[in-house]
C-alpha cells in the first residue's frame, strides 16, 4: 500500500505545536457575530395557535419559516428552538454554498440519472436565489460567487479531473468548469501538493454560516414570525379529530394546521425516521487573519472554496479578514448513533488538521490557529436529503443532508412547502424526494458497517483510489458513508 501525500511531506512537531498553543475551543463564526444578530428571546410557555409550527431553528426551519411567509404574509407562523438560533451545523459549518442538491454530480448520477438535468437545473436557481436574498431581504452573510476549486494531490487523481473537465466541455460547460494543469493551479493557489486542479467557477458561494442563521432569524421576526428559544420539543401529538398537530415542551405547546420537523441531525420527534440518520462528527480549524505577505504566499486572488479529491478530504477556505479555515478528514462515527457535547473535543483530530495544513501551505509555518471546534453532521445512506410528510399530511419533514446542507436547506424549504400544500411540481415529483433511502441498521450493525466502511475508504485513498469489494458491493446497492 502507498502513502498519501500528508504521510510524505509531515512537518516537524514544533511546527504544529506552536500553532495550536492558545487556540479557542469555539466556533469562530458564533464569535464573530455582533451582539445586535444575538438577541434574547423568550421560552415557549403557555399555548400558542399557529397556522405553522417549524421545529429547529438551523437554516431549514428558518428558510421554512421565511418562505411561508413569503407564501401567506398573513399565515401565523411559530419556530421552536431547542436552544439558540443557529447554535449547531447551521453555526458552525465550513461555508461552502454549493448548488448540488444531491452531494455532487457523481452521487446523483449513481441515483438519480434521469433527473439529474432538472436537479442541476433547479440547484442552481436554489442557489441564484440565496445569492439575491441578500439583496432582497436586506442581509448581509457576507455571500462571495467565487466557485470552488478541486486540486489533485495524487497522481491518479490528475486523470479524474481530466475526464471530469472534459465531460463538461462535451456539455457546453467548458467555460465554467476549468481544467488547471499543474503550472496554472500553483498560479492560482500555491501549494507544492496540487498537480492539478478543476475550477467550478458558478456552482459555489463561500458565506458566513452563523450571520446567514442570524440574519434570516431577524428577517422572519421583522414579518411577524415568532421564534422561541431554549424550548426543546418532547413529543409530536396529532389527535385524530381536529385536524391539528401540536408541539409540546416543558413549559408550553403549539397548536397549528401544520408542522415542519427541521431538527436534522438530532432524533426525530417521528419514529420512522429514528435510523434514516446517523451523527458523523467532523473536525475544523480556523487561523488568525493572514498578514498581507502570508496572503501573497499563497496567491489565492480568486477566492475560491477547496475541496481535494481524495474519499478522506480536506475542505478549506478564507473569511472575508483573510483567515484560514480548514476542516474535514476525519469523518468519526460514535457507537451508540448519540449527538454528546463530550465527541466535540479530539485533540488528535485537531493535531492532525494542523500537520495537514502546514503540508499544504508549508510557506506559513509561524501562523498560529485562532479557533478549533468541531460538531455532528446528519448523514444518510444516499449522502443526501430525503423529504417525505405524516399524520394524514398535517406534518412534512426533510432531514440527511450530510456535507453539502448549506444550500440545499432552502431548496428542502420549498419542498416541505409544497408537500404540505399538496402541489405536484418538478419539486414533489422528483424519486429523489419521492421515495425514502434505506435507513442505517441498528447497533452493533451499524458501528460495524460504518467503521468497515471507513476503513475501506482510507484503504482506498492509500491503493490509487481503487475501490474494495466492500466500497463496489455498497455503491451497487445505493449505500454508503460520507460526511
Amino acid at each position: 500500500m502507498g502513502t498519501t501525500v500528508f504521510e510524505r511531506r509531515i512537518p516537524q512537531p514544533s511546527v504544529i505545536e506552536h500553532a495550536l498553543g492558545g487556540t479557542s475551543h469555539s466556533t469562530f463564526w458564533i464569535d464573530d457575530l455582533p451582539e445586535a444578530l444575538k438577541p434574547s428571546r423568550p421560552k415557549l410557555g403557555g399555548t400558542v395557535v399557529a397556522d405553522l409550527v417549524v421545529v429547529g431553528g438551523g437554516y431549514t426551519g428558518l428558510w421554512t419559516a421565511l418562505l411561508a411567509k413569503e407564501r401567506n404574509p398573513d399565515a401565523h407562523i411559530v419556530l421552536v428552538e431547542a436552544k439558540r438560533v443557529g447554535w449547531a451545523a447551521s453555526g458552525r459549518n465550513g461555508g461552502f454554498c454549493e448548488a448540488s442538491l444531491t452531494h455532487g454530480d457523481e452521487n446523483g448520477k449513481a441515483r438519480w440519472p434521469k433527473e439529474m438535468d432538472v436537479l442541476h437545473r433547479l440547484g442552481m436557481e436554489n442557489l441564484d436565489a440565496i445569492e439575491a436574498s441578500e439583496a432582497k431581504f436586506g442581509m448581509d452573510f457576507h455571500f462571495e460567487r467565487t466557485g470552488q476549486l478541486a486540486p489533485a494531490v495524487e497522481e491518479h487523481q490528475v486523470e479524474w479531473l481530466r475526464d471530469w473537465a472534459d465531460e463538461a466541455a462535451s456539455n457546453g460547460e467548458a467555460e465554467d468548469i476549468v481544467f488547471l494543469d499543474e503550472a496554472a493551479v500553483q498560479a492560482s493557489v500555491n501549494s507544492p501538493t496540487y498537480l492539478a486542479g478543476v475550477w467550478e467557477k458558478r456552482t459555489n458561494g463561500m458565506l458566513h454560516p452563523a450571520r446567514l442563521a442570524a440574519e434570516l432569524a431577524r428577517v422572519v421576526e421583522e414579518r411577524g414570525v415568532e421564534i422561541f428559544e431554549h424550548s426543546p420539543v418532547r413529543r409530536l401529538e396529532t389527535p385524530g379529530s381536529t385536524g391539528a398537530v401540536s408541539v409540546v415542551t416543558d413549559g408550553g405547546r403549539v397548536d397549528a394546521k401544520h408542522a415542519v420537523l427541521a431538527t436534522n441531525v438530532f432524533p426525530s420527534l417521528l419514529k420512522r425516521n429514528r435510523l434514516m440518520t446517523v451523527p458523523v462528527y467532523d473536525y475544523v480549524l480556523m487561523t488568525e487573519p493572514l498578514s498581507a505577505e502570508q496572503l501573497a504566499s499563497i496567491g489565492w486572488n480568486d477566492r475560491q472554496g477547496i475541496g481535494d479529491m481524495a474519499n478522506q478530504f480536506h475542505y478549506y477556505r478564507l473569511s472575508k479578514d483573510n483567515r484560514i479555515l480548514f476542516g474535514g478528514y476525519d469523518a468519526i462515527y460514535n457507537y451508540g448513533r448519540k449527538v454528546r457535547e463530550s465527541y466535540e473535543n479530539r485533540p488528535e483530530s485537531w493535531q492532525r488538521l494542523g500537520s495537514h495544513f502546514f503540508t499544504t501551505f508549508p510557506q506559513l509555518e509561524g501562523l498560529r490557529f485562532s479557533h478549533q471546534w468541531a460538531g455532528a453532521i446528519d448523514t444518510s445512506t444516499q449522502f443526501t436529503a430525503f423529504f417525505g410528510t405524516a399524520r394524514d399530511h398535517r406534518v412534512a419533514y426533510a432531514a440527511g443532508f450530510t456535507g453539502l446542507g448549506v444550500g440545499s436547506t432552502r431548496f428542502a424549504a420549498e419542498t416541505m412547502l409544497d408537500l404540505l400544500e399538496r402541489r405536484e411540481n418538478e419539486r414533489t415529483t422528483l424519486e429523489m424526494v419521492r421515495k425514502r433511502p434505506l435507513p442505517f441498521p441498528p447497533e452493533p450493525a451499524a458501528a460495524i458497517g460504518i467503521n468497515a466502511t471507513r476503513w475501506s475508504l482510507d484503504r482506498a485513498d492509500h491503493n490509487r483510489g481503487k475501490r474494495n469489494v466492500l466500497l463496489k458491493t455498497l455503491d451497487a446497492l445505493g449505500l454508503g458513508f460520507d460526511s
